[in-house]
């Protein structure tokens, strides 16, 4: 995509989130540093401007500690403000036992904490997040569930701008995260029906800093008790091969926590437990 083109599918989506937000004057963006949610920071603030665009980053357990730094870094370039939230997800019993929806409770506990403690503090007149076009067609995004029942906007799915679409704004307006990969929340790792504690997903999030420090652009590590199943790039096997590299990184992983360590030949799968389940039972949602 040419600058010129960038620039219009940027002046687009710029007016279809302001006409979406409406009235609004101040808005509080629901912010994970992801592609998605920089690219709906940065639309908002050209809407509403920098001033009445907040940044409201849930965490927990389940955001990654390099996830967290990285949105922080990326609110800097943006020049907006970031206010963390304290969620309490893996408290409750629903969210815990890993259903299917998961996503929902996550999602659910986000957007009440926000309505109950957030909004009237922060003199916010609306809510938004980044879903886009393509996530709002997939079926494993319970999410959007808690965000329609809690009115919260979601400019960029409503204009119908694609990931392309989002990843072609992020590019022509040099955001650091602009080819970031996705990052879900650590809890997608577990299986589900097996119970997500704060011990399994701080085990996985030091095995995954160890897998990328060793080299790999991206990585998910799979939590099946004492195995640590690891995702990476299939163009990047190669780099395990090397012994040094292959022992400190084995090394690591059980430092975490996991007794062995194995190599998923498959790669990297997006949403592998939950659409292997939706593919048998797409009414599970």
């Amino acid at each position: 995509m040419n600058s010129t083109d960038g620039e219009q599918l940027l002046q687009r989506l710029t007016a279809a989130v302001a006409e979406d937000l409406g009235d609004a004057r101040r808005v509080g963006v629901a912010y994970s540093g992801g592609v998605d949610s920089t690219v709906l920071a940065a639309l908002t603030a050209r809407a509403v401007g920098p001033e009445n665009t907040v940044l409201l980053l849930g965490v927990s357990p389940s955001l990654a500690r390099r996830e967290r730094r990285l949105a922080h870094r990326q609110a800097h370039q943006l020049g907006l403000t970031v206010v963390e939230i304290a969620t309490e997800e893996i408290a409750n019993p629903e969210y815990a036992a890993n259903p299917v929806d998961r996503c929902y409770f996550c999602k659910d506990e986000l957007f009440t904490k926000l309505d109950t403690e957030v909004v009237d503090g922060l003199a916010l007149d609306a809510i938004a997040y980044g879903e886009n076009a393509d996530d709002s067609a997939r079926p494993d995004r319970p999410g959007s569930r808690a965000a329609r029942e809690h009115r919260v906007h979601h400019p960029l799915s409503a204009a119908g701008a694609t990931k392309a679409d989002v990843r072609a704004v992020a590019a022509h307006l040099g955001l650091m995260t602009a080819n970031k990969p996705a990052a879900p929340c650590l809890a997608s790792r577990i299986p589900h029906g097996e119970p997500v504690t704060a011990e399994k997903l701080a085990a996985i999030d030091a095995a995954e800093d160890a897998v990328l420090a060793a080299g790999f652009s991206d990585c998910r590590v799979r939590h099946h008790g004492t195995v640590a199943r690891i995702e990476v790039p299939r163009d990047e096997f190669h780099l395990i091969a090397d012994d040094d590299r292959r022992n400190q990184l084995l090394a690591q992983v059980r430092a975490a926590g996991f007794q062995h360590a194995t190599v998923d030949l498959a790669g990297i799968q997006s949403g592998a437990f939950t659409l292997s389940i939706l593919s048998k039972r797409p009414e599970a949602l």
